[in-house]
């Protein structure tokens, strides 16, 4: 890995009160030699990054709705601007709550089925390997993730389901550890009546969705936390790849 290429991408980190996988994604994004600052939420200027994360968490304790509040920080109109200028932006778990709050992605994360929070690994599969988050995984790789939500039940009407289907932004889907999907549904998500697969994923989450990108491709959103395991001594590295995704993006390849 080329140190010198890696120093000129520019992460950063955003705090919101009640953050706790701030350290956990400044840590990750770290080990790939990437320079990270933490931004408080209310900083109302900074400067331009090549990738933005916003981490998981309970941001203002969650009052209202997940994310509701935050979006409303005075950083996130910066957030905004970045990504419409073509910045990256990565928003786990509470981040995709929030992206979705303020309009950066569709649909809404609901209390999950059951209403019981979740804490456990799951199994995930590759929809889409041709985005900067996801160019290291091969195409319908399954990875092991781990989650930490009470709010992670995606939700979007049908036909936004099926856009989001036919437009490849359905980036990453729940599944069993074999890869298949529910009902023995194909990789390619659809089951044969063309409704929405529902069943694997622990949430309820409509189609089994795990994450998903904007139609530009530059903003993802995701419930599981690929930070909390990208190096052996947490137990695996499955989630390393969407960070050395985006560094290849930016950066080019890793070596």
């Amino acid at each position: 890995m080329n140190m010198n290429i890696n120093m000129k991408m520019k992460a950063a980190v955003v705090v919101f009160p009640d953050s706790n996988g701030d350290r956990d994604a400044k840590r990750a994004i770290e080990t790939l030699g990437i320079p990270v600052r933490f931004v408080w939420h209310k900083e109302s200027s900074i400067e331009d990054f090549d990738l933005i994360v916003l981490p998981g968490g309970f941001t203002f304790g969650d009052y209202l709705r997940t994310g509701a509040i935050a979006r409303y920080s005075p950083v996130m109109e910066e957030v905004v601007r970045q990504a419409k200028r073509g910045a990256k932006v990565l928003g786990i778990c509470n981040g995709f709550q929030i992206l979705t709050e303020a309009g950066l992605l569709p649909g809404v994360l609901l209390r999950n089925r059951g209403l019981l929070f979740l804490g456990r690994d799951v199994w995930l599969r590759v929809e889409n390997n041709a985005t900067p988050f996801t160019s290291a995984y091969a195409q319908h790789q399954v990875i092991r993730l781990p989650i930490a939500h009470g709010d992670g039940n995606y939700y979007i009407d049908d036909e936004g389901y099926k856009r989001l289907e036919g437009e490849g932004r359905i980036v990453f889907r729940y599944c069993l550890p074999n890869g298949v999907a529910p009902n023995g549904v194909a990789p390619n998500g659809v089951a044969p009546n063309g409704v929405a697969p529902n069943g694997i994923a622990p949430n309820g989450a409509k189609g089994d969705v795990a994450g998903i990108v904007n139609e530009e491709g530059n903003v993802l959103g995701l419930m599981p936390h690929p930070e909390r395991l990208v190096e052996p001594i947490l137990g695996g590295q499955d989630g390393r790849g969407v960070f050395e995704s985006l560094l290849n993006a930016v950066c080019g390849r890793v070596n």
